[in-house]
């Protein structure tokens, strides 16, 4: 008789096994050295992770123009490459499966990241707040829209960016379609004003997103790709009117084509939380995507395991749990206490907080 899933249990994952549905969510860690390639320390950072069932790196720019925030690492450079290369491999000699999150910021950037140029988006829409720039917090500017002719560029540089980390030996790629990034600023009507065929109705404004991913298909197959979205978090002033109509549409035309996982940041602990009136997005979403479904959201190892056993999600990610406890699977399993982190190295630091959590063993 064949048991029920549990947070501990395998999962087939296009094709790849993963040891449990425990997923180390993307995180920005602005450790990145120059030439925006990954930090030599970030082998043993994610090395030390290799228990997750997968890997998802943190967010990185498929171009210079995708650039906004200081020490974020690339992968449209060789030198990024190698550096990514030396990860994956060790990653995969520690057991582990790891994927690369593409990524380009689109408006939330700074002219000091490009030569004094404007950073592009859909619409000439300032971002709310302030980006990082070498010199510290620095306002957002009003960014210039992208041309029509431009739009193949973009596609260009993710499908370059995912042969790239096909190059690196990276299991697969995620496409970071949230937190109001160039993606989900396209989607979104706050912040696409367009008239063209790129915006308007959410079948323009869903355009850019789903070229993008049937491009970065192209390289490595739809199995091995995962697309992620925050419904319900308009990060920087991205807002949008009708986030069931159209993250539920988009939703259909990833499950159209038969994509790996979807990838859905909910807004609070283990839940999904709507503003006043509206309804839970999530259990939406998980009937209209046929593929794998993956949620994350300030989950604990109870929270987390009920949507697995409940059949509400096939896998888990988690993100600062993942920063301060590296074994975090067995700390679980064992129902054992958890490191704090602490939030001053989040973005700031070498080592310390990055790669001198201890694991259990150490603890013993």
């Amino acid at each position: 008789m064949t048991s029920s899933p549990n947070l501990f249990s395998s999962f087939q994952l296009g094709g790849l096994e993963l040891k449990n549905r425990i997923v180390m969510a993307p995180m920005t860690r602005s450790r990145a050295v120059e030439g925006n390639v990954p930090n030599p320390l970030a082998i043993t950072y994610y090395t030390q992770r290799a228990s997750a069932g997968l890997i998802i790196t943190e967010a990185s720019q498929v171009s210079p123009q995708g650039v906004g925030y200081i020490r974020t690492p690339g992968i449209h450079s060789a030198e990024q490459v190698a550096g990514w290369k030396k990860i994956v491999d060790a990653v995969h000699e520690a057991g582990g499966r790891i994927y690369l999150q593409l990524w380009h910021v689109g408006r939330i950037s700074h002219p000091d990241f490009h030569g004094g140029e404007l950073p592009v988006a859909p619409s000439a829409i300032k971002a709310e707040g302030e980006v990082f720039t070498w010199r510290g917090r620095t306002p957002m500017v009003t960014p210039r829209a992208l041309e029509l002719h431009e739009m193949p560029g973009i596609v260009e540089q993710f499908r370059k960016g995912a042969e790239n980390a096909k190059a690196a030996g990276f299991d697969g790629v995620e496409l970071h379609g949230a937190n109001g990034y160039l993606l989900d600023q396209f989607l979104r009507d706050g912040t696409n004003h367009r008239t063209d065929s790129y915006g308007g109705g959410i079948r323009n404004r869903v355009r850019l997103p789903l070229e993008v991913t049937e491009a970065v298909i192209g390289v490595w197959g739809a199995e091995r790709v995962g697309y992620r979205i925050s419904p319900y978090l308009g990060y920087y002033g991205a807002s949008e009117s009708n986030p069931v109509e159209t993250f539920g549409y988009l939703t259909e035309q990833l499950s159209r084509l038969r994509l790996g996982y979807l990838h859905v940041t909910e807004a609070a602990t283990g839940m999904q939380a709507p503003p006043p009136g509206a309804v839970r997005i999530t259990p939406l979403l998980r009937g209209k995507f046929q593929g794998t479904l993956m949620v994350n959201g300030s989950y604990d190892a109870r929270t987390g395991a009920a949507a697995i056993e409940s059949g509400a999600a096939d896998l888990v990610s988690y993100g600062a749990p993942f920063i301060a406890n590296p074994d975090l699977p067995e700390r679980y399993k064992r129902s054992s206490p958890l490191n704090v982190a602490d939030p001053a190295t989040y973005f700031a630091g070498e080592a310390k907080g990055y790669i001198d959590y201890p694991a259990l063993s150490a603890n013993a």
